[in-house]
């Protein structure tokens, strides 16, 4: 049963005891992120800040910071399952015969099923401020000290293809200059800017809305890496299995979802810019200063009861490390459908999504290793990894310690690192050129004949299955 809104999964977390209230004045200004970094590096609950130093509005963070939240949040037991079921869904088979295309109409329909629903009117509207509206009214938060200022960080932000009218739902953080501006922080690689880029080209001002706090799903599938014209709310239906009932704005030419807690109408000018940053960012560092696009607010809706939803990001392991993890887990089918040979993939946390990614293969030829390191290297967002470690088949990529011990061992310098240049995540900071730069594969698998390696290569270290299976069952009369 598919989530009403945010504030139906709030309610299932507190049942659960994975929300705590707070309702002793905190103040929006770093306090929330110290107390919230503390609670999150622990492994703790979700945070309901009741009482928020100059506003009314409570503020609600960590919502999906730990694996049994964010299964919560997708209403599974494991995050695994929902793979397949994500790649039947985005690559339907098509039908060659009327057998195939009788069989193929319950797969159709319920496709259809989970398209955008549109309503007249929803929660999102019961408080609309055409004249006047402002910012100032909501707990937004500032996290880091050097920040440049306030930063709106879990926004769903929704704009249109200028052209074709292709809608698009991303999550871009958002600094406030004042009541009714802010910067739009579009990296050149994001579907917002290339809509941006089209509408500037055109001399046309873009519209933009900002949905803050809707059901996980819906939140969730704007942080999706979706393949470039998919619909986020397409994803949000399947993910819910129930459609997204979405509303037209007040005052521009968009859909939001009728179920939001708040939503920010306006617009963005061409060739208007102003410095945006700098912000302690994902990376654990800030990211430096640049100049930005401008959100211009034109009107305010919300829930008279609204809740503002915030993420804190800063060094790992943060929310948005278990928001990233569930993406791995989710469109690893995705990967493997287009390289079968890949076994399973780790984006660990302290790679913070970009940095670093294991990738464990079923090793079949000489030079099988660079042609997987060749092919994530220019597939979608994976083409922004700064390194790659590959190992066999029979190597845990979840498990660190193994992975250190598979390099430490399986790597000659000289002939199993390939480095090269591409490009490069912007928030990426190393690199002499922004967003392009060196990278580094690593290749960890055993070597082949066929790879020029002539030696013999050793077995691992491992007991003989009878006598671990004796000493396993004798273990409790060894008294230890």
């Amino acid at each position: 049963m598919a989530y009403r809104d945010l504030r139906d999964f709030m309610r299932l977390l507190k049942k659960k005891g994975l929300l705590k209230e707070i309702d002793v004045e905190v103040d929006p200004i770093l306090e929330i992120a110290e107390i919230n970094d503390r609670v999150v590096k622990k492994g703790g609950p979700a945070l309901l800040f009741n009482n928020c130093r100059g506003t009314k509005f409570p503020c609600v963070v960590n919502l999906f910071g730990g694996f049994d939240r964010m299964c919560m949040a997708l209403e599974v037991d494991n995050l695994d399952v929902i793979g397949q079921g994500m790649l039947e869904f985005l690559e339907p088979e098509i039908p060659t015969n009327i057998i195939e295309k009788l069989k193929a109409l319950p797969k159709l329909k319920r496709l259809n099923d989970l398209l955008p629903k549109y309503v007249k009117t929803g929660p999102c509207k019961e408080a609309i401020y055409r004249d006047n509206p402002s910012l100032s009214v909501f707990p937004i938060l500032k996290t880091w000290p050097e920040d440049g200022g306030r930063f709106i960080t879990l926004p769903m932000v929704f704009t249109k293809d200028p052209e074709t009218g292709e809608r698009n739902c991303g999550m871009y953080r958002m600094q406030v200059y004042d009541d009714v501006t802010t910067g739009m922080h579009w990296h050149m690689h994001k579907d917002g800017a290339r809509h941006y880029r089209k509408a500037e080209k055109l001399g046309r001002r873009l519209d933009v809305a900002v949905v803050i706090g809707a059901d996980p799903a819906t939140m969730y599938s704007a942080t999706a890496p979706l393949p470039e014209g998919i619909d986020e709310m397409l994803l949000a239906g399947f993910l819910r299995k129930s459609p997204v009932e979405l509303v037209r704005c007040e005052t521009i030419d968009l859909d939001v979802p009728a179920n939001a807690e708040i939503v920010l109408e306006g617009y963005v000018d061409p060739g208007e810019r102003r410095v945006e940053g700098p912000f302690g960012d994902h990376t654990g560092y800030y990211s430096l200063s640049d100049e930005f696009p401008v959100f211009h607010v034109t009107c305010i809706t919300h829930r008279r009861d609204a809740i503002y939803a915030a993420t804190i990001v800063g060094k790992p392991p943060m929310e948005d490390c278990y928001i990233a993890k569930a993406t791995e887990r989710i469109f690893l089918p995705l990967i493997k459908k287009q390289l079968p040979e890949i076994v399973d993939i780790n984006l660990p946390m302290e790679g913070v999504f970009h940095n670093i990614a294991i990738v464990s293969i079923d090793k079949r030829y000489p030079g099988h290793t660079r042609k997987v390191m060749y092919a994530l290297w220019g597939m979608g967002q994976m083409s922004f990894t700064k390194m790659i470690v590959v190992v066999d088949k029979w190597v845990n990529v979840q498990d660190s310690r193994e992975v250190v011990w598979r390099i430490g061992n399986n790597v000659d310098p000289k002939r199993d690192l390939v480095i090269l240049e591409g490009p490069l995540d912007v928030l990426e900071h190393a690199s002499q050129i922004p967003a392009y730069g060196g990278k580094l594969g690593i290749d960890a698998t055993k070597k082949l004949p066929g790879e020029g390696f002539t030696r013999p290569w050793p077995e691992d270290v491992t007991m003989s299955a009878d006598i671990v299976d004796l000493v396993g069952k004798r273990w409790e009369q060894y008294g230890i």
